[in-house]
């Protein structure tokens, strides 16, 4: 008997503890100066599929390290994103097949522009599918969206339900008094009153 609260515990902490953990937002890749880094998810068909990636040098600066070539492949090996000689980017595709998608990362052979030990880079790949492509925050801009006009749409909707409430709420009280009367009328012609 004893072991059921450690049980319980477990669970609660096991259920508990993946909200607890801060969400992943990128992979951190280091890409050797031969050969490559490919990274793969199974996806299914029709879904969206949007990366971000970007070369970070030694010294934390964005932009100014090594250059990479990437490639995505779909699940039959045909190219979906190609891009060489680049230090950032976004590629975005809606999947064909249901399968394994590849995306593979590779140093470019010409560094000359970078001029510290390039003997491996760091690449930076944030690979997202479905409704986690969608900005959000872009979205309410576009549709003209802010806090203010869906607080003046709440109340607006808030004082339409409370009327249409009262409305109800009167329509029954009156449908019950004819009711009663019809009733009383009906027991007095019969006799029963």
């Amino acid at each position: 008997m004893a072991i059921l609260p450690l049980l319980v515990i477990a669970l609660v902490c096991l259920a508990g503890g993946g909200s607890l953990l801060p969400a992943v937002e990128a992979i951190w890749l280091t890409i050797p100066r031969a050969g490559d880094r490919c990274v793969y998810e199974v996806i299914q068909a029709n879904v969206v599929v949007v990366g971000d990636f970007l070369c970070i040098d030694q010294n934390n600066e964005v932009g100014l390290g090594p250059t990479v070539n990437i490639r995505v492949t779909s699940a039959y090996g045909k190219e979906v994103y190609k891009r060489t000689n680049v230090t950032q980017g976004r590629f975005a595709f809606t999947t064909s097949e249901s399968g394994t998608y590849l995306a593979c990362l590779s140093m470019h052979k010409d560094q000359t522009h970078y001029a510290v030990d390039n003997s491996t880079a760091i690449v930076s790949l944030d690979w997202k599918m479905g409704i986690g492509t969608k900005d959000w925050d872009a979205v309410a801009k576009k549709e003209k969206i802010e806090a203010t006009s869906m607080r003046e749409i709440n109340e607006k909707t808030n004082k339409r339900v409370s009327q249409l409430s009262f409305m109800s709420l009167g329509l029954s009280v009156v449908v019950s008094l004819f009711q009663v009367w019809h009733l009383k009328r009906f027991f007095l012609k019969k006799k029963l009153i």
